[in-house]
């Protein structure tokens, strides 16, 4: 027998799959569908690392076997192209960021296919080809029609290196979530996505699917439903009132003091009445010089400014209270302005403190004098008038109830969430189809104009002033308003990257389509996904975006389902040899070319499945590597043994019902690990018995052949049986047979461990005691000695108790 040699075994298959398209899928009405999706992938130009061949793998072993299973399976791969990297490397190379994608394109997809994944290449996408943002654009026209979509001038976060504004998700700590620069705030016209209209259905919502717990807390944390009351603080001598939202509106009867944010449009109003506005103003330009990072961070130390002459009326009470203004509290937040109760919350506390204000315990149960009770979702009210001796619960009802009596406010429901900022000072992304006319306003471009395509240009780098690249260019700027006929000015900022990837998965069912985004037919057989795999940084962001783009859809009746994605999972990191993150940096990226050239892209594969529990972080080890290839070796040897019997060997037909079992459930519950240790168990029983049958082996090879494609139909064409893996069928289990009808029975004397005895399951113990007899490592032990009772618990131990 020849040597392994898996670069020319997986050369040849790779062609064959290329040539036959076994994994291409179409609409078959006779057949369960399975739609299998992984993240698309950036092509940047580092090209894959071997974290990349995880999810797309494991994935990968799941759709094969759906398929073996009978099932039509779509799992498809694209490319998430347009954004800032591609940008920013295109103005320091002088290239166009086009031609760079496209390069980076070509090498992701010879290195996917190196790794033998059985994606349908007939479907693949590009978020940058014009036939593919073209229903980017007609989505957001839509949106922009149904008034989702509108134009708002707000301060926005600004990163002055990439020079273009950033949605409050894209700021980390207060630095661009990209680049790592600190992040300042500017004013700009920005378009926005009412997402914060969808926000109760993006948590409801979450009873439907099937995602670990910890992802849906991640949605349910980001949108921050509360629930509370909006009340009015009347400011003193006046008809204006302070509006404030509080989850806590049982203890307004401590609210000693208000905060306002140093935007408030009040300060303006009343800047003729407050005593010290000079004071407040130098306050105010400190501040606005800050990031809301900075603002609201806990560990601080509290600063502020009374508005000196002007008070506040506690609603409740009826007492005046000081009014200041303060970093921590933010217009873009609530309404800008809380009531402050002190005496149980600890910002307040330290500010009151801080400032000499009254602190008036509400809830029972704390020590004020040493720091504020917070542990108040229970317990009895106290210094609250009408309140007093109600539990916390009771006084939210009361207080409620009397708060929308007097005509003082109203229960409301409040999020964290807010409108996504959506619009890019960039060249590099979608253009916004839309125009201004001086007489209509802002008019979507017709239907039949889409794709309002990228102007072909030298120069893109992004401009000082915080315009867009796009803004430069007369020709793509001046235009005709669609609606009057009059000259009219384009749009010139761009989508951001999230455009493109929140809505994707639909295009990959009718990829073609010039007429819609995809048919009604494509989208009522396989939406939604089935199971949508991705790493845990996107189940926030990308998860929230696609299902906002989702349920609008849904809304305008395009997709049938309310959510896109019907189960999600995520995989961990595989980290350098050091267990530090892959980075350049770092020099332990590990390129996943070099272990395909010298081990094999089936001994990658394997090894990336079993290097651990598929959802938690592990770092590489080459001797790992290794011994995948050493076990892929083992089992090309196989051929060696075969015999030419049809059925199973019956000394190893209990471990291959096993087996078959394990596996089939290993690989739904994404258990690879466990999944190949079994696999390499029955291989060591194989050569153990030194001789199996075809039927063992055939079983064999269709278990391995999601994890190691190539070397499975090479051994499978070589010993000569029909067909291919790819078409034949997935292995049913006998449960009977998984049942082992003989055990090893410990047997113990006086408690103590002294041999074991192979018996059947059911045997009895006056047999198992006539063959304990027999052994003479036991006799030693029972000589001379009586017996006084025998403990049998059956299948576990037979204990032997003598004097």
């Amino acid at each position: 027998m020849e040597m392994y040699n898996p670069n020319a075994i997986e050369k040849k298959w790779q062609k064959h799959w290329d040539e036959e398209k076994p994994f291409k899928t179409e609409i078959d009405s006779n057949k369960e569908k399975f739609y299998a999706l992984i993240e698309f992938p950036y092509p940047s130009g580092q090209g894959l690392h071997v974290g990349h061949p995880r999810p797309y793998t494991a994935l990968d072993i799941v759709s094969r076997k759906r398929r073996l299973q009978g099932q039509n399976v779509l799992y498809p791969m694209g490319w998430d192209a347009f954004g800032l990297p591609a940008e920013n490397y295109a103005i320091k190379n002088k290239v166009h960021p086009a031609i760079i994608t496209e390069k980076n394109i070509k090498r992701f997809k010879e290195q996917l296919k190196s790794i033998g994944l059985s994606f349908d290449w007939d479907r693949e996408i590009n978020t940058t080809d014009p036939n593919y943002y073209k229903w980017t654009q007609w989505i957001f026209i839509k949106m922009f029609e149904k008034g989702l979509a509108y134009k708002k001038e707000m301060p926005i976060n600004w990163c002055p290196s990439c020079k273009v504004g950033l949605a409050n998700e894209e700021v980390v700590n207060g630095s661009c979530e990209r680049c790592g620069s600190e992040v300042v705030h500017k004013v700009k016209n920005q378009w926005m996505l009412k997402i914060t209209e969808y926000a109760n259905r993006l948590i409801d919502d979450l009873s439907d699917v099937d995602y670990p717990e910890k992802i849906k807390s991640q949605q349910i944390n980001w949108i921050g439903r509360s629930y509370g009351c909006e009340l009015d603080f009347l400011i003193k001598d006046s008809e204006d009132k302070l509006k404030v939202y509080t989850t806590r509106p049982d203890t307004v009867f401590g609210a000693t003091y208000m905060v306002i944010a140093v935007e408030h449009p009040l300060i303006e109003k009343y800047k003729n009445k407050i005593d010290n506005f000079d004071e407040i103003l130098d306050y105010k330009n400190e501040v606005i010089k800050k990031s809301e990072f900075e603002r609201t961070e806990l560990n601080k130390s509290k600063t502020g400014v009374e508005l000196k002459g002007i008070k506040a009326i506690n609603p409740a009470t009826g007492k005046e209270i000081p009014i200041f203004i303060s970093d921590y509290v933010l217009m873009t937040y609530g309404t800008g302005a809380i009531m402050a109760v002190p005496a149980h919350d600890t910002r307040d506390y330290e500010f009151a403190t801080k400032f000499n204000l009254p602190i008036v315990e509400v809830v029972s149960g704390g020590d004020i004098s040493k720091e504020a009770y917070t542990d108040t979702e229970t317990g009895i009210m106290i210094n609250s008038g009408f309140l007093d001796g109600l539990s916390v619960k009771d006084a939210k009802e009361k207080i409620a109830e009397f708060i929308e009596d007097k005509g003082l406010g109203y229960k409301k429901t409040n999020f964290k969430l807010r409108d996504w900022v959506f619009t890019r000072q960039r060249y590099w992304g979608e253009p916004i189809p839309l125009v201004y006319c001086e007489d209509c306003g802002w008019v979507a471009v017709p239907e039949e104009e889409l794709p309002v395509k990228l102007p072909e240009v030298k120069e893109y780098e992004p401009t000082d002033d915080g315009e867009s690249p796009l803004a430069k260019i007369e020709s793509y700027v001046n235009t005709i308003c669609p609606k009057c006929g009059k000259p009219a000015k384009r749009e010139t900022d761009t989508m951001p990257q999230w455009a493109g990837s929140s809505w994707y998965y639909l295009r990959y069912l009718d990829p073609k389509n010039k007429e819609a985004l995809a048919s009604k037919e494509s989208i009522e057989y396989y939406a939604p996904v089935d199971w949508y795999n991705g790493g845990m940084e996107h189940t926030t962001l990308h998860l929230l975006y696609s299902r906002f783009w989702h349920k609008f859809l849904y809304d305008i009746g395009v997709v049938n389902t309310k959510e896109p994605y019907m189960k999600r999972t995520s995989h961990g990191m595989i980290l350098g040899n050091n267990g530090e993150k892959m980075s350049k940096s770092r020099g332990n990226v590990i390129n996943p070319d070099d272990i395909i050239r010298d081990f094999g892209a089936d001994t990658l594969r394997t090894y990336e499945m079993f290097i651990g529990d598929f959802e938690k972080a592990v770092p590489w080890s080459e001797n790992g590597v290794k011994g995948c290839r050493k076990f892929l070796e083992k089992v090309w040897k196989l051929q060696g043994i075969v015999n030419d019997k049809e059925e199973y060997t019956k000394e190893l037909e209990s471990i291959i019902h096993k087996t078959i079992k394990k596996i089939t459930e290993d690989f739904e519950n994404l258990k690879f690990n466990t999944a190949v240790a079994q696999l390499m168990t029955l291989l060591n029983e194989f050569n153990a018995h030194r001789s199996i049958s075809k039927l063992d082996i055939k079983t064999f090879l269709i278990l391995l052949n999601p994890v190691a494609p190539h070397i499975t139909e090479e051994i499978w064409e070589r010993i000569g049986f029909e067909n291919h893996i790819y078409n034949t069928t997935w292995p049913v289990y006998d449960e009977k047979k998984t049942v082992d009808s003989t055990i090893e029975l410990p047997i113990q004397v006086n408690g103590k461990l002294r041999s074991t005895l192979t018996v059947s399951k059911d045997e009895s113990q006056e047999n198992i005691m006539n063959q304990v007899k027999d052994i003479e490592s036991i006799n030693k032990y029972l000589d001379g000695k009586n017996i006084v009772k025998i403990i049998y618990v059956n299948g576990k131990i037979f204990n032997i108790v003598v004097k």
